[in-house]
């Protein structure tokens, strides 16, 4: 299968923290960047939330460079959701304008790895085609 995208993000755990835990911002940027899910998800994990969040930041910046354009027309925030397999590996979903950016370049597949200290939250992302 070839590789036709790959995209590495880091994110500091401070920050994201700092942007959700915002009085005045803190729930318009959670609405905004993470879906109805990843934040039961993230909410879920008690006192480890906000690596959870930090990680899937990343894993968004990640997929969005896998696909070769940033934020903005092509791919939005929520057309990126990081979900768990019943396996419990993560996976990546496409939603909206991420989807049709992605079927335009052939993607078949997306991998996703995550990773996490206390401090940083790390993402690398590669989406192959069928070479069809």
């Amino acid at each position: 299968m070839p590789i036709v995208g790959t995209g590495i993000d880091v994110a500091e755990v401070v920050r994201v923290r700092a942007a959700l835990s915002d009085s005045k911002t803190g729930a318009r940027f959670k609405a905004r960047v993470f879906t109805t899910a990843e934040q039961q998800y993230c909410e879920g994990r008690g006192a480890g939330r906000y690596q959870s969040y930090a990680a899937r930041f990343a894993a968004k910046e990640a997929a969005m460079k896998a696909l070769g354009y940033g934020w903005g027309r092509h791919v939005g925030w929520l057309d990126i959701e990081v979900v768990r397999e019943s396996d419990g590996r993560p996976t990546i979903r496409l939603y909206g304008k991420g989807a049709a950016t992605a079927a335009a370049a052939g993607v078949t597949r997306v991998h996703v790895a995550l990773t996490h200290t206390r401090d940083i939250a790390v993402a690398q992302v590669v989406i192959e085609n069928d070479g069809v």
